[in-house]
């Protein structure tokens, strides 16, 4: 196992150690009144939640506008209610509350626009014997120059004899188009193992670091993660165009992230749906659980993209060229690879 492989097993390894801990150490003699566990939770989150700056959420000013409906009689079902309401004051997926009858969450499709239409990709772009490797959806577009991979999920596993598959078939082609849009994500693992597939250079291709101590700005130090390879014959180093809009969330927003630092790969969309801390929880006094991020994801130069990486090239789907049967997100990703 790799050193660099080691350091992120270790990273992980941390956030749920800190999980267990805080289930470990649980007093129960601390009340479960509505009013302890409003005032356990919202301290949780004033301490540990690493974006607060990045979302412009005053949280004090939050606690002042809920604090009042809490009482000692609330019902569960209002305090539920007021609870998964404070945490989407700060507008991430990654934070949710859980109790035995709901789940709080944000729905990032209020982000923005679905900006696909995948039947529409079948009749106009792969027809109906498309192949189906793996997760991967594919075929030859634009007269058999491009080659058009959808991946609808990083929860979706994919062996390299998958890739091997589809890179030989299409190593002809003059580019790929990788299709990511409303992919909201999935496991780490698969961002790293399908980025080493499009180089072949270890590059540093973003950092990370922990909320450490109670004060906003408190975290550990960054740490550079790299990109790995494998061997040339499981290699695609043509001219890939990774398709993004909104509803590319968590996982790809880190996978749309570390492109920034690949030389032959560019983003074509709308600006992903962010996502890229790390969430992490634990219990509160009456039982419930809840979850937020606590860690920072940057790039190797600083720059914080948690409400979503822009594209290099900006196109939204317009009603117009849909018409003439044109996806206005593939056309401008062809124009890219066949015009460079």
């Amino acid at each position: 196992m790799s050193l660099k492989y080691k350091s992120i097993i270790l990273f992980l390894t941390v956030i749920t150690l800190l999980t267990s801990c805080e289930k470990l150490f649980f007093t129960p003699e601390i009340s479960s009144d509505p009013v302890t566990t409003f005032e356990y939770l919202w301290d949780k989150v004033d301490q540990q939640y690493a974006y607060f700056d990045v979302k412009n959420v005053d949280w004090d000013e939050v606690y002042s506008r809920y604090s009042p409906n809490i009482q000692a009689d609330l019902s569960n079902d209002s305090l539920f209610f007021y609870l998964g309401s404070m945490l989407n004051e700060l507008k991430d997926g990654h934070v949710n509350l859980f109790s035995e009858f709901n789940i709080s969450r944000f729905d990032i499709s209020k982000l923005g626009p679905k900006n696909i239409d995948y039947r529409f990709i079948q009749d106009h772009y792969l027809g109906t014997d498309y192949y189906i490797t793996g997760p991967f959806r594919h075929d030859f577009i634009e007269n058999g120059q491009v080659a058009y991979v959808r991946y609808a999920s990083f929860s979706d596993l994919f062996s390299d004899e998958n890739m091997l598959y589809i890179f030989n078939r299409y190593k002809d082609t003059e580019g790929m188009i990788l299709d990511l849009r409303q992919n909201g994500g999935g496991y780490m693992m698969n961002i790293f193992k399908l980025l080493s597939y499009f180089t072949l250079f270890e590059d540093a291709i973003y950092t990370t670091c922990i909320k450490s101590g109670p004060g906003y700005d408190e975290f550990t130090e960054q740490e550079e993660i790299y990109a790995t390879h494998y061997d040339t014959v499981l290699h695609y180093n043509k001219p890939i165009a990774v398709l993004i809009d909104r509803g590319s969330y968590s996982a790809t927003s880190m996978f749309s992230l570390a492109t920034l630092a690949l030389d032959n790969l560019f983003l074509v969309g709308d600006t992903t749906g962010g996502g890229l801390g790390m969430p992490n929880g634990g219990q509160l006094p009456n039982g419930w659980t809840y979850r937020f991020s606590i860690t920072r994801t940057l790039t190797p130069d600083g720059l914080n993209y948690e409400n979503g990486i822009p594209p290099d090239y900006y196109a939204i789907l317009d009603s117009s060229d849909m018409q003439q049967g044109y996806d206005t997100v593939i056309e401008t990703a062809l124009s890219i690879i066949l015009n460079p």
